[in-house]
């Protein structure tokens, strides 16, 4: 019958979960002349919902703006736009949020809340020109009137980049988890 073989020896100890500097052996070559291991970075905060809804906020505040200042400046929709809002946000909550369900879908609400504010930044930035005003005294002084003359201006079309952000949003939640 046969014994049992030892393992072959191994000078510098057995690696602990497959990691020879886990113990904190030096290594012969290894960099700058061995030594124990560097320090394991933390990782990145995640899964913190709170934190991935505060993000989505910010970035749906930066995207309206973004938005709005193109809108107001070009007079025209562009469509591509609203769904890069809604991805902005989405990507932003779900990266620090993580893939939580909710957080997909409260992205998706802020999207349409940050498309809608961006919407309004543009036609405040229009109207600044005829009215001899500034854009932020038409936006923060006129704000009903504005969203009443909205209302009745607004289409199809203006609703259909509503929900082009939502589905962006979707989309960059989905991306960022």
């Amino acid at each position: 019958m046969s014994q049992p073989v030892p393992p072959p020896n191994q000078p510098y100890g057995q690696p602990q979960g497959g990691n020879p500097f886990a113990g904190g052996q030096q290594q012969p070559g290894a960099p700058f002349g061995g030594g124990p291991a560097p320090f394991t970075p933390a990782p990145p905060a995640r899964k913190n919902i709170a934190l991935g809804l505060v993000a989505g906020v910010v970035a749906a505040v930066v995207g309206a703006l973004i938005y709005g200042f193109i809108l107001g400046k070009s007079d025209h929709q562009i469509g591509y736009i609203a769904v890069g809002v809604g991805f902005l946000v989405g990507f932003a909550a779900s990266k620090l949020g993580g893939a939580n369900p909710a957080v997909t879908v409260v992205s998706a609400l802020i999207s349409i809340g940050a498309v809608y504010i961006g919407q309004l930044v543009g036609v405040s930035i229009a109207l600044s020109d005829l009215a001899h005003e500034s854009a932020t005294s038409i936006f923060f002084d006129h704000f009903s009137d504005l969203t009443d003359a909205y209302s009745e201006g607004a289409g199809f079309k203006d609703y259909l980049f509503l929900a082009l952000g939502a589905l962006g949003a979707v989309g960059g939640a989905r991306k960022g988890a």
